[in-house]
Order: C-alpha cells, then sequence, then structure tokens
C-alpha cells in the first residue's frame, strides 16, 4: 500500500472518534469524521473514499444502510464495522453484504491499523486482479500472464499442487508475483468458495503476532479487553497464505508446526484448543535452506513446507513474456492515467528485452508506468525509459561461461583472426541496417552520419 487513503469514520462517541482520526493521521491517511448516517450519505454522493471505518449504530440509523450505499458506487471502498459485543450476529451479516472486517468494542486500536492494512491490502490485489481480467488476454491464468516455457510450467504445476490438500512452499525473488502465485493455487483447488487471506509476516509486531496468527482470549494481555479469531480461525475453510514466512520467529514456527499437522491451535489465554481446517500456503525470497544451517529457521518445518514447491521464474528467465507484459502494463497504466498511449518503438521494446529487471515483474511495471507519465505521443520511446534501461539499448548479452573473465578473455585472444577497423566499421554498419529492415536513412540516424558518410562506409555509390 503506497501513501496514506481516504478514510471515512463515523463513530458516535466524541472521544473514540477523536482518538481514530489522531492514530490514522499518524499513519498518513486522510480522514473524514462524521457521526450522522445522512452526512455520509450525501458526502459519498459527491467524494470517492478508499475506506469506510462505521459503527452498527448510528443516530439516525444503521452501518448496513451506509454498506449499502456504499456498495452501489462505481467503485465500492472497502468497509469496516465496529460494534458492541451483544451485535456479533448483526455483524457477521454485514460481512455477508459485503463487509471486509468487523471489530467489536471496546476497540483495540492496534488491531484498527491492522485491520486497515490487510483489508487496503486485500482490496488493492482484487482490483489489480479484476483490471487484468478484464483485458482479455489468452496468456492469462487467474491474473498471471506470460508464454514462455517457464511460465507454462508454472501454470501446469499450480493446476496440479491446487489439487492437493497438504502446504504448498512458493519460492521466488523480490517482484515475481508469489502473492498472485498463491492466488491462482487458491482458485483452482476445491476451496476457491471458501476465504482466502494473506499475511506479510515481516509487517506485523512481533508482540502481537502469536494473537494475530492464533487469536486470543478476553484479559489474555494488556487491552485485550475483548475475545479476537485469529487467521487460522478466518480462514477455515479457506487458504492462508503467510508471505515472508522467513521472518517468523521460532517460537511461532513451532506452533505453526502444530497446525499444519493435526490442525489443532490454542488462542493466547485460552485453555482449550481449536481444530481449524486451512490449507496454509508460504513465499518466501529468502534461502531457506540457509536459514536452517544458522538456525533461523526450523529443520522440521522446512521439510514440511517442502514437499510441494513451487519456484516462480524470474523476468530475465522469461524473455519471450517481456512484450506481452509491457503492453499489457501499458494499457493498465494508459486507461488508469487517461492517456492514448497505444505502444512502443521498436528501440524501446529492444531496451526493455536487454535490460535483466532485478525487481523482477513489479519493477517491469513500475518502468511502464514511469514510461506512460513522461510519453508525449502515442509510443513509448527510448528517451521515456529510466537511464538504467536506456545504458543497456546497444548493449549486446554475453553469455555467462562460469569462467574466470580474465581466463575467458585469454581463450578469445588466443588463435583470434582480427578484423581491420575498417571491416569492423563495414560490419556494425550491417548490423544496424540489419535492425532496422534495410532503411538506410533511418541507419544513418542511429549512427549519427549522414546518408553520403553511410554509402562511404558501405562502399557504395550514393542512390
Amino acid at each position: 500500500m503506497r501513501g496514506g487513503v481516504e478514510v471515512l469514520l463515523l463513530e458516535d462517541d466524541p472521544a473514540l472518534n477523536e482518538l481514530i482520526v489522531e492514530e490514522m493521521e499518524a499513519q498518513g491517511h486522510r480522514v473524514t469524521a462524521m457521526h450522522a448516517l445522512a452526512d455520509a450519505a450525501q458526502w459519498l454522493a459527491t467524494h470517492r473514499t478508499d475506506l469506510i471505518v462505521t459503527d452498527l449504530r448510528l443516530p439516525d440509523g444503521d452501518g448496513m444502510e451506509l454498506l449499502k450505499i456504499a456498495q452501489a458506487s462505481p467503485e465500492p471502498p472497502a468497509v469496516i464495522v465496529v460494534t458492541a459485543f451483544g451485535s456479533v450476529r448483526q455483524a457477521v451479516k454485514a460481512l455477508q453484504a459485503g463487509a471486509d472486517d468487523f471489530l467489536t468494542k471496546p476497540l483495540d486500536l492496534e488491531h484498527l491499523l491492522l485491520s486497515t492494512r490487510r483489508v487496503l491490502s486485500n482490496r488493492a490485489i482484487r482490483s489489480e486482479l479484476q483490471q487484468f481480467r478484464q483485458l482479455n488476454t489468452d496468456h492469462g491464468f487467474h491474473g498471471l500472464y506470460g508464454k514462455s516455457p517457464a511460465v507454462k510450467k508454472l501454470f501446469m504445476q499450480i493446476q496440479m499442487l491446487a489439487k492437493a490438500q497438504g502446504p504448498v512452499l512458493i519460492l521466488g525473488e523480490s517482484g515475481t508475483g508469489k502473492e498472485l502465485v498463491a492466488r491462482a493455487v487458491h482458485a483452482e483447488s476445491p476451496r476457491a468458495g471458501k476465504p482466502f487471506l494473506a499475511v506479510n509476516c515481516a509487517g506485523i509486531p512481533a508482540e502481537l503476532l502469536e494473537s494475530e496468527f492464533f487469536g486470543h482470549a478476553s484479559g489474555s494481555f494488556t487491552g485485550a479487553k475483548t475475545g479476537r479469531k485469529g487467521l487460522l480461525q478466518q480462514a477455515d475453510g479457506g487458504t492462508l497464505l503467510l508471505d515472508e514466512i522467513g521472518e517468523m520467529p521460532l517460537m511461532l514456527q513451532a506452533k505453526l508446526l502444530r497446525a499444519l499437522q493435526d490442525g489443532w491451535i490454542r488462542p493466547v489465554g485460552e485453555d482449550q484448543e481449536i481444530q481449524v481446517n486451512v490449507r496454509i500456503l508460504a513465499a518466501t525470497h529468502q534461502d531457506l535452506r540457509k536459514a536452517v544451517e544458522e538456525g533461523r529457521f526450523r529443520e522440521d518445518l522446512y521439510y514440511r513446507l517442502e514437499t510441494f514447491a513451487l519456484h516462480v521464474p524470474p523476468v530475465r528467465d522469461r524473455e519471450d513474456d517481456i512484450d506481452l507484459l509491457a503492453l499489457r502494463f501499458l494499457k493498465v497504466s494508459s486507461t488508469a492515467q487517461q492517456k492514448q498511449v497505444k505502444g512502443f518503438t521498436a528501440d524501446a521494446l529492444k531496451a526493455l528485452r536487454r535490460y535483466s529487471f532485478p525487481g523482477n515483474v513489479r519493477e517491469l511495471q513500475n518502468v511502464v508506468e514511469r514510461a506512460v507519465v513522461f510519453c508525449a505521443g502515442e509510443q513509448i520511446a527510448l528517451k521515456d525509459l529510466p537511464e538504467r534501461v536506456q545504458l543497456n539499448a546497444g548493449q549486446a548479452v554475453v553469455p555467462s561461461t562460469g569462467q574466470n573473465p580474465a581466463v575467458h578473455e585469454t581463450a578469445l585472444l588466443e588463435g583470434a583472426v582480427w578484423p581491420t577497423l575498417d571491416e569492423m566499421q563495414k560490419r556494425y554498419v550491417q548490423l544496424i541496417l540489419k535492425e532496422v529492415d534495410g532503411n538506410k536513412r533511418r541507419a544513418a540516424a542511429l549512427l549519427g552520419i549522414g546518408r553520403r558518410t553511410l554509402y562511404r562506409w558501405l562502399g557504395e555509390e550514393q542512390e
């Protein structure tokens, strides 16, 4: 979630209202606070908001009416319902009607902020997936796109592993789309109609991790004035993605292993265990084998997760997908920015193909989004791309031999027949001509010379 968001808050307790506004603004959000349903309905008619936090009981109505109004908007915002403990049944109805989460009073502000981050993150992913699906490509698979052999293999593995019941470990570099892979596994599985929850293990304060995963009883720790279901219970019957599982503390890893083995969990402060039926998907960019060797990750948990492993390929192994992905991101970005950018010049596409994209699909998406902003015409040109990408436009990729560079260079020198400078110049000009389909005017422009000079270099008479 990048930057703050627009939040509409409806809470009739002035003190709590002020406290929530203060906490959310400290997170960088922009909050509009109101008390009455009528005022909120009027405000929503002319304003866009990303999130509504509303009490179920309002002075002139209830939060269910507000939820219906929000759902009817062209871009429905996320909705978190706040209710007194006695109204939990009504809150469940709100969830069934489209609310994203509900919290009980007395309100735990830390849980409100956590819920806000999770709800907005899930909404952003769903919105992204919806945009992708609307593009109707022949190379799409639950929000993942590609036609390269590496990606086709991944799609096939997802379909096979989705039918299994055990946990899946999703491995890949940052930016490769591991969460989208997890969602594809869920969508292809028999659990598709049940909840899918995703949590970033590195994004939750250490002191709240156990409570967030397993839930807690009322009074189990300072501030826990009411009981709360953990993520494992919330995802019961469905799928839970543990992103960045390598960041999970060892103590919590042991409890997670127990849940994976027999499905039993114990909320913080409870005497009785609860059984849940949830499929665990775990994702990481770390080398978990190394983490096991260094004592940062449990060996038994690693082997339990590693039974079914999916490797998400980096962009450098998906050369056949660069054009496809770039054009898809172009269409999404130009639509979002209301610009008529329809494609890429040959030089721009060549630069994209030759760039290694260490940030993977996420970096490619950001590069295209930036290029759309700077593009003044209907095609993204080389000059519209970031400098780091432009620098690769004229560089051929040299395959790695695995040898020491000095040894490799020596091997090239031995027995080599070196062309003269004139011969090299002529070969280079012919290479450029081949790239521009024999267009000499275009070749001369790329070389920065006149056509008369080009003919002389080629040893030809001017046409």
